[in-house]
């Protein structure tokens, strides 16, 4: 750990390099600037290496990311979580490094960066100082969000205050204190970040890597959702449309393309329309990558669970055979919002919250909205039920083949399986062998890489999972 932060002490977006030497580094490179002005560290926020979010194992553990048979033999971790081998030691397979974890905790350093020092930083008023260090707030909290919904239990508030999440980190400085805090504790960080930096976020941020207001209304419902908060989930859920409620039309989008898309055989790509201007976006955060190019591909079973007619799989992948391997490869090209907040997922968390709430009609009205923009004509039938179980599975299908490739359908299956009344388990059949995962798998928690555990900072990390 003490290594990432040393690394991301040393750069600094644009080719600065920290000025605090006692922290850091004895002295200043000659020709380097030292940060003073809030520009210095606001370049941080537009540092995209800062806005990735890798979370690799979910989408194995899922299948929402397809997988050669070549790698599966020569990944024994790969294996493990696509496989759902349950036997499998997945602790001793994490030996080196993994990008979750530094990825993240590496944008939480740069985040406290600015935090530490934005509101006294020159050549700006207090207004701009706060909106950097409120922007920054948002960012972390994110961060740490994704690496506890990714290393540790589900939140249960039964359970949240005794066990334990990630490491709790404030501080750049290489030396700060590395405490691998309860879950509860955890949570009650984030939350307190959001809600300190809600007065300062502007309605209209710098660029999509910004967090705008619309961002801290959208995450704060998504936190209070993961927290089986329905009613505060729902209050910020309404706050956030309110400041943007625009959905794309994946099915205008289509129609506009289908003359490349429909073409048999053919894989030529169509721009991406998930990047940084897509009218969703509250704020826009890499996946895995930052490069242009095409997204992953996904398996014959994952598109099954797509509806028909829709749109969004039709629009992005088409199925293909290279070898002994068929799946459904992309034919987008661009940038995808992977990590960040959009009016959709908001919608689908509203529509859950009332559903929760027996309102199952107001729930249908708002799933159905987002609907109509992804399925296409020919097969578009309004959902209408007055079975809450079966208004629920509907929400819970638009969203994770929305978000498909995201932590979003990991995230809601934990915290649907913990629940346990509507859980959530997958089976398939490879070769003429059923594989199953069960809602009650120890494979839904990911543990934290050895170089991790060996190295933890100044602190120590335990596991939160056996194998």
């Amino acid at each position: 750990m003490k290594n990432i932060y040393k690394k991301v002490a040393c750069l600094l977006a644009l080719g600065l390099t920290f000025a605090s030497c006692d922290d850091y580094l004895s002295d200043v490179p000659k020709g380097a600037k030292s940060p003073e002005t809030l520009a210095d560290y606001e370049a941080f926020l537009r540092d995209e290496y800062n806005t990735r979010i890798d979370i690799l194992g979910a989408t194995h553990l899922l299948n929402d990311q397809f997988v050669t048979a070549a790698t599966l033999t020569s990944n024994r971790l790969y294996n493990a979580n696509y496989m759902w081998d349950e036997n499998a030691d997945r602790i001793a397979l994490k030996v080196s490094d993994e990008s979750t974890y530094y990825t993240t905790y590496s944008g939480i350093s740069a985040f406290n960066l600015i935090i530490e020092n934005a509101l006294s930083t020159t050549k700006a008023t207090e207004q701009e100082q706060r909106a950097v260090w409120a922007q920054a707030k948002i960012m972390r909290a994110m961060n740490f969000f994704y690496v506890t919904n990714f290393y540790a239990d589900t939140y249960v508030a039964s359970t949240a205050a005794t066990k334990l999440s990630v490491p709790l980190i404030t501080s750049a400085n290489i030396n700060a204190p590395s405490k691998q805090v309860t879950i509860q504790e955890m949570y009650d960080f984030i939350l307190n970040d959001i809600k300190e930096a809600l007065p300062y976020l502007p309605k209209v941020s710098q660029t999509a890597l910004h967090p705008n207001l619309g961002a801290g209304y959208a995450f704060y419902s998504r936190v209070y959702l993961q927290m089986n908060n329905y009613t505060e989930a729902l209050k910020y859920a309404d706050l956030a449309l309110a400041e943007n409620n625009k959905l794309f039309d994946w099915v205008a989008f289509y129609e506009a393309n289908k003359a490349i898309i429909d073409v048999p055989n053919s894989y030529t790509t169509a721009v991406s329309p998930m990047g940084y201007n897509n009218i969703e976006n509250y704020v826009f955060r890499h996946g895995s990558s930052r490069s242009l190019g095409r997204e992953p591909s996904i398996p014959v079973e994952r598109a099954a669970r797509f509806e028909t007619g829709d749109a969004r799989l039709k629009s992005r992948w088409k199925v293909r055979t290279v070898g002994a391997d068929t799946y459904y490869y992309s034919i987008l090209s661009g940038m995808y919002n992977f990590g960040g907040l959009t009016t959709v997922e908001v919608y689908l968390i509203k529509a859950e919250c009332l559903a929760r709430d027996n309102k199952i009609s107001e729930a249908l009205a708002v799933l159905n909205t987002v609907r109509k923009t992804r399925i296409l004509p020919a097969s578009y039938q309004d959902i209408s039920t007055t079975d809450k179980a079966t208004a629920l599975n509907a929400i819970f299908r638009t969203k994770n083949n929305e978000y498909v490739q995201t932590l979003v359908p990991f995230a809601d299956a934990r915290r649907r399986n913990a629940e346990g009344t509507y859980p959530f388990s997958l089976s398939k059949v490879v070769g003429g062998v059923t594989y199953n995962l069960s809602s009650t798998s120890h494979m839904w928690t990911m543990p934290f890489p050895q170089g991790a555990t060996q190295n933890p900072g100044n602190g120590t990390i335990t596991q939160n999972v056996e194998k």
